[in-house]
């Protein structure tokens, strides 16, 4: 019996438990046969699936880290934009819908600020007829306020395109100039563009932008910029007014110019942004954003990248440092337009200047020791607008002496070579 017993469990122990478990039941029908084969058929195919996306992520590697570092308004977030543009055109164009809002918005407060200067003269004409006390603005006609009142509706829609964008904007004042423009700021944290398309009530990820757009909505602010367009074009083309923005050195061509010289194309009926547009509308970053992307061509097919954003101002700066680890390449980028300027949060501090001790500070970091350092000088155009027109260099930056103020002989201080040199 002993014997008897020990053969049994060696007969037992010799059945493969995994080809029981997946033989085919007793007394099957040919029914039940059928739904167990397309079973496995589609767990093979799930289970192919991520085997393919598991090797993918294999032979990809660790991704490529890119750091967009430079002070607020030095042109990361347009540098960012560049590289969606570049290899995630489709999810670029996706997003036409939501930027539409951000260049109305643009649009708008630019004519608040120059809405806010015509009132300063008209205020200032009126102290000086009862205290005999001539200032050094130009002198507005009654048609110039008579324009500024038809354009009071552009101010209800600027709040309303920032109620759209909340809870994810706030709103900031800046101190570069006399007179206060309140700009929209986005959280990093939330996703503003999908917060905006959920007020248009459209869900759905569609290639087509404008099927985000109602155009029915009577609520649309495009429809206000385009029955203002008249008196929009003539208030910005009007050369007392242009006298009058540079008296009070407001930067609206800088800030708004691109938007401001093409006012029928970007106001007019089913108006939807270009690649263009978008790479030129303003948006303030608020702490950090991370965008990824994976070549789609070249010799780094298939590689996934992530570039981060952080916020460029004084106060957001400190936010740097825990990003500085483990970054294949520093993007650090000087906008060279701005010699001219002061820091927003420090009147006393030239901007490049600011620029250049911020680039200094970066190189020494002992963090970045083993980092690619890339340093992008930005805003090449403006700053050769800005000389043309008469700006001179030497004003600002006092180690060029009295050597030409032309584009060529300024660009031999502001090369990548000399820019350390320049603060």
């Amino acid at each position: 019996m002993a014997v008897k017993a020990l053969a049994n469990l060696a007969y037992e122990g010799s059945k493969d438990p995994l080809a029981e478990a997946i033989a085919p039941p007793p007394n099957e029908t040919e029914e039940e046969r059928e739904r167990r084969l397309e079973r496995e058929r589609e767990a093979k195919r799930v289970s192919d699936i991520i085997d393919e996306q598991l090797d993918k992520e294999r032979r990809a590697g660790n991704p490529m880290r890119i750091l967009l570092l430079g002070q607020s308004e030095s042109g990361k977030s347009t540098t960012l934009k560049n590289f969606q543009l570049m290899y995630e055109p489709k999810a670029f164009r996706r997003e036409r819908a939501s930027w539409r809002a951000i260049i109305q918005l643009n649009i708008v407060q630019a004519f608040h600020l120059i809405m806010d200067a015509i009132a300063q003269a008209q205020r200032q004409a009126k102290r000086e007829a009862d205290d005999h006390d001539p200032q050094d603005l130009p002198a507005l006609t009654v048609e110039h306020f008579r324009i500024r009142q038809r354009l009071l509706p552009l101010l209800e829609i600027e709040n309303t395109l920032i109620r759209q964008l909340s809870p994810v904007t706030s709103r900031q004042k800046s101190s570069g100039h006399r007179l206060s423009l309140k700009e929209v700021a986005v959280n990093s944290a939330t996703s503003w563009k999908e917060c905006f398309q959920k007020l248009m009530n459209n869900e759905r990820d569609s290639l087509d932008s404008e099927a985000l757009v109602d155009w029915d909505d009577p609520s649309d602010p495009g429809k206000v910029l385009n029955a203002c367009l008249e008196d929009m074009i003539r208030l910005w083309n009007d050369p007392v007014v242009q006298e009058l923005l540079d008296k009070l050195k407001l930067r609206m061509r800088e800030q708004a110019g691109f938007f401001l010289d093409a006012l029928a194309r970007v106001t007019a009926p089913r108006y939807l942004p270009s690649d263009d547009d978008i790479l030129h509308a303003r948006l303030k970053t608020l702490g950090v954003t991370e965008t990824h992307f994976r070549f789609r061509q070249g010799s780094g097919i298939g590689k996934d990248w992530r570039i981060y954003d952080v916020g460029g101002q004084r106060s957001q700066r400190a936010a740097w440092i825990p990003y500085f680890d483990n970054m294949d390449a520093i993007i650090f980028l000087v906008p060279i337009s701005a010699f001219d300027q002061l820091l927003e949060e420090d009147l006393k501090t030239n901007r490049l200047q600011d620029s250049v001790q911020l680039w200094k500070d970066v190189i020494s970091n002992q963090l970045l020791q083993h980092t690619n350092m890339i340093l992008f000088l930005n805003k090449i155009d403006i700053f050769r607008e800005k000389l043309e027109s008469g700006v001179r260099f030497s004003d600002y930056v006092t180690s060029y002496g009295d050597r030409p103020n032309d584009f060529e002989s300024t660009s031999a201080c502001t090369s990548p070579q000399s820019i350390p040199f320049v603060a």
